[in-house]
């Protein structure tokens, strides 16, 4: 008997024993791939640099006058003072976190076309308006009609990125970093951001579409879908200058994030559960904060030739990006919005191929998209074995069967209601005007490297944390 406890007891020890080497085996491991990611990093670096010299070669012009920038702010410091003298006229308004709501027109006293025109929009911005999914065709949609319209590119490209972040949730390294109630928060603020800025946007290109149609302006229509009066003026000027879409797609920036500065970004739910919550900061580590636009494959890359003549970690389809420093910062979003469009609509090589991967690829959701040697879609094809980082460095792509999960949007999250939106006027002080420039066109363009160092880092991240799971 005595013998048999021994032989039990020496058997555990001699198991515990493995099972700490095991676990020292992979700290290992985990220390020499991180020493390995910080050289790629350093020599990605000198690279990214190299890429974006050449896709800086040809700009793509666009038109900003200073003289019709001056007299749109003259104009907008006007409809302040209209509006604080009306302000001060009229009964105080209800008691609200934000002060000042204007009051908006409905569609009761319009002529049978006007009416007519009201009613099709709501119809088409309720339809459009399911998912991330449905949003982002309809500004592709709108763009390759009427490709005056630049900021409908950009929201494209940008609701893309959105579209993959809501996936990420659930895919296979962020998923097991955070916990499923963060998750869920977390999809919620993205899709509300997404559903707002769409709620919001989309009823002025539509307006803009119809005005076309007919040949006439109907942006008198535009406090029937609730929008700022920031943006009459800017609708005026565009339909007499349609070459100006540089300067309508910075106002429709700025109103854009202003608008769900206060009615998300600043809400208390989400500011306690998400922006405020420690998991955040975690996910803009892990590339949450990295907007991307893949770019279009070329003849060169489709023969499977490098079109850079480089020999690092270069996919075959290279990334144009930028990163946000501070998602829960209006002023960086908006900085962040102008420098994308600089970005998108600066370089003619950028524009061409962010353009052909769009139309090319539809969207779903999947990072397999842009990268389909590397994720994949299908849960039961994909890697899960705690040694992600390593297998990222050992190899420039993982081979079938093997590759990392992001699923598709419509397989992880249904769709969801936006729910009520507070109606008020978020332009009431002419110092939101500070941010009306022209934009600059970044330098630094390839995010190919950054971000396939980032996915390693968020691979180190999610093995330690099957390293603490499994220690004994």
């Amino acid at each position: 008997m005595m013998t048999n406890r021994l032989t039990a007891g020496e058997n555990g020890m001699q198991q515990g024993g493995k099972d700490k080497q095991a676990w020292a085996g992979s700290l290992r491991r985990w220390v020499s791939t991180l020493a390995e990611a910080a050289a790629e990093a350093l020599s990605g670096r000198v690279t990214s640099w190299e890429i974006s010299s050449n896709l800086r070669e040809s700009r793509k012009q666009w038109s900003w006058d200073p003289i019709a920038a001056r007299g749109l702010r003259s104009e907008l410091k006007r409809i302040v003072r209209r509006q604080q003298k009306e302000l001060k006229m009229s009964v105080s308004p209800p008691a609200m976190s934000l002060p000042f709501i204007r009051s908006v027109n409905t569609a009761e006293g319009l002529h049978a076309r006007e009416q007519e025109v009201v009613e099709s929009i709501q119809s088409t911005v309720e339809d459009a308006n399911r998912s991330n999914i449905t949003r982002t065709e309809a500004y592709l949609s709108c763009y390759e009609a009427f490709p005056e319209l630049h900021w409908a590119f950009l929201a494209h490209m940008v609701s893309r990125n959105a579209g993959w972040n809501m996936t990420d949730l659930q895919g296979g390294l962020l998923s097991d970093l955070t916990d499923s109630e963060f998750q869920v928060n977390l999809f919620r603020f993205l899709e509300r951001c997404n559903a707002l800025i769409f709620q919001d946007a989309y009823p002025q290109l539509l307006l803009y579409m119809h005005s076309r149609k007919l040949g006439e302006p109907l942006f008198h229509l535009l406090p029937c879908f609730h929008v700022s009066a920031f943006m009459l003026p800017f609708w005026q000027h565009f339909w007499q200058e349609p070459d100006h879409g540089a300067m309508l797609a910075v106002a429709l920036i700025l109103n854009e994030q202003n608008y769900i500065e206060g009615r998300v970004a600043q809400d208390p739910y989400f500011r306690s559960r998400v922006l405020k919550h420690p998991y955040f900061r975690l996910h803009e580590l892990a590339r949450f904060n990295q907007i991307l636009f893949p770019l279009g494959q070329t003849e060169a890359v489709t023969r499977g030739v490098d079109p850079f003549g480089t020999s690092h970690k270069l996919p075959l389809r290279p990334l144009a990006g930028l990163t946000i420093p501070r998602f829960d910062s209006l002023t960086a979003r908006i900085k962040a919005g102008k420098s994308l469009y600089g970005l998108l609509f600066g370089y003619e090589e950028v524009h061409r191929r962010a353009l052909a991967f769009a139309r090319s690829t539809p969207h779903r959701g999947s990072r397999s998209e842009y990268w389909p040697a590397l994720f994949t879609a299908d849960k039961q094809e994909a890697i899960n074995s705690g040694k992600e980082s390593s297998v990222l460095m050992e190899s420039e792509w993982l081979p079938s069967g093997n590759r990392l999960y992001s699923p598709a949007l419509e397989s992880v999250w249904q769709d969801t209601p936006a729910g009520p939106i507070p109606r008020y006027d978020w332009y009431r002080s002419s110092a939101k005007l500070r941010h009306f420039r022209e934009p600059d066109r970044p330098l630094l363009l390839d995010m190919t490297h950054a971000h396939r160092a980032q996915l390693e880092k968020t691979a180190m991240a999610h093995d330690v944390s099957h390293m603490k799971q499994a220690r004994p």
